[in-house]
């Protein structure tokens, strides 16, 4: 057995490039594994719903013929997680196809595995009447009504079906929607090393080298894990991991700062210590996991709640600045009274200044706008396009000539960089499913598929 494996993680989503140097000294280093994540729920529920990536297919070729060049040079597995962003079967189909291009053109033969996490709704549904479906915090309770809206289900894996298809004696992985560190540390625990060290690894290569000083996601780093720790190294001379860059990025998008969920249980880090080696390197250890007495995957769906329009405009009136709130109150008020046939729940009319709070909302601390010009965007989400068109043009043009008090200009009080000034957005979607569901066996709702290709 191994005393240490050697991991090249390129980039922290396939598709975001990375420097071939960085790769080629990754490579220099004689790794076990090259892996990567495809997705994350970050870009929003458009790309699950719509069931298209969120990263370009020109990039993503790129990347991919590179890591499996490269693999299949070194006799070594290439394993990709939550394909085209969202890991729904659209998006695996999509990866395969760039896949089975690559082969063509580099007149390569490998044996493939493919992962799918796509979950059909009846069993969703069988699962919901047996209350065997929970709401992971803060979702509400789920209905019956948000699974059949979902226009797509998908379940996050854990280690588990990679260990499965590596047994499977697959050299290239493709999966559907998977917990970030697995795709790194399914190879690891199917090699005996510790969970808890092999997952707390991953949560940090997946992103690659955001976790350096400085960072950035489009670069490459390197880990090489042992029974007892796991070193860290970015592969761009340029940067260095430290113990408060690998550190915080621990806590990275985590409520918890010592308790990491994932499927099956829960990365503890009350032990874990940083040091540094040197000054490019950290070592990590004391990482543990403690399995949950239950093994939950999470749920993830999104459904079409209708089409959206937006106007960008900005102003640079101070005196229309000051009255902002009275105005979008009173363009909503004519909004309404000028289309009082509609149901209040067949438009969304939304204004975002930015200036004031449109990245903070309502938890902005700073209560006043200080800014000498501000932007605004006009948004509407409707039944139809149709009527999203209608309703964000009104109160357009209801903002470009209101007449508030103290108004000197009379020509307009909006200036657009866009002609047309209306875009059309298309499909809108939210998460609708944010839950969990208790299995038995954690291959079973993730059929892998074998091809020698």
């Amino acid at each position: 057995m191994k005393k240490e494996l050697r991991i090249l993680s390129p980039t922290a989503i396939l598709g975001y490039g990375f420097p071939k140097e960085s790769f080629e000294k990754g490579l220099e280093m004689e790794p076990d594994l090259i892996a990567v994540d495809a997705g994350s729920t970050d870009p929003g529920p458009y790309y699950l719903g719509a069931g298209v990536s969120f990263t370009d297919r020109t990039a993503v070729k790129r990347d991919l013929r590179l890591m499996i060049k490269a693999g299949q040079a070194r006799n070594i597995p290439v394993i990709v997680g939550t394909m085209g962003g969202s890991g729904g079967q659209p998006h695996l189909d999509w990866g395969i196809e760039i896949v089975k291009e690559i082969v063509a053109e580099e007149d390569l033969s490998f044996k493939l595995a493919t992962i799918s996490s796509e979950l059909d709704k009846k069993e969703i549904r069988k699962r919901y009447e047996k209350d065997q479906v929970e709401a992971l915090f803060p979702a509400p309770a789920i209905t019956e009504e948000d699974i059949e809206d979902s226009t797509r289900i998908v379940g996050q894996m854990g280690v588990e079906p990679f260990i499965k298809a590596l047994e499977l004696e697959a050299d290239v992985i493709i999966a559907g929607r998977a917990y970030d560190p697995t795709v790194f540390a399914g190879f690891c625990v199917k090699h005996g090393f510790p969970k808890g060290l092999a997952l707390h690894m991953g949560k940090i290569m997946e992103c690659a080298a955001i976790a350096a000083n400085p960072g950035s996601g489009s670069d490459s780093m390197f880990g090489i894990l042992t029974k007892d720790h796991f070193i860290l190294e970015p592969l761009n001379p340029k940067r260095r991991c430290t113990t408060t860059s690998v550190a915080a990025h621990t806590l990275y998008e985590k409520a918890n700062p010592f308790k990491l969920h994932g499927p099956g249980g829960v990365i503890d880090l009350t032990n874990s210590k940083f040091e540094q080696l040197d000054e490019r390197r950290v070592k990590v250890s004391g990482s543990k996991f403690v399995e949950d007495q239950a093994y939950t995957v999470k749920l993830e769906g999104a459904k079409k709640v209708g089409y959206r329009t937006v106007s960008i405009a900005g102003t640079r009136d101070p005196i229309m600045i000051k009255q902002l709130d009275h105005i979008k109150k009173v363009v909503r008020d004519t909004v309404r009274d000028n289309f009082d046939q509609l149901d209040q729940d067949d438009y969304q009319l939304i204004f975002r200044i930015y200036g004031e709070n449109a990245v903070m909302g309502k938890l902005e601390p700073e209560t006043e706008i200080n800014s000498h010009e501000v932007g605004i965007i006009i948004e509407v989400v409707a039944k139809t396009q149709d009527l999203a068109n209608t309703i964000c043009s009104f109160a357009r043009s209801t903002m470009l000539h209101y007449g508030y008090p103290g108004r000197v200009a009379t020509a307009g009080n909006l200036a657009f960089p866009y002609s047309p000034s209306d875009l059309k957005a298309g499909e809108v979607y939210e998460f609708n499913l944010h839950h969990l569901i208790t299995v038995q066996d954690p291959t079973s709702l993730f059929p892998i598929k074998i091809e020698e290709l």
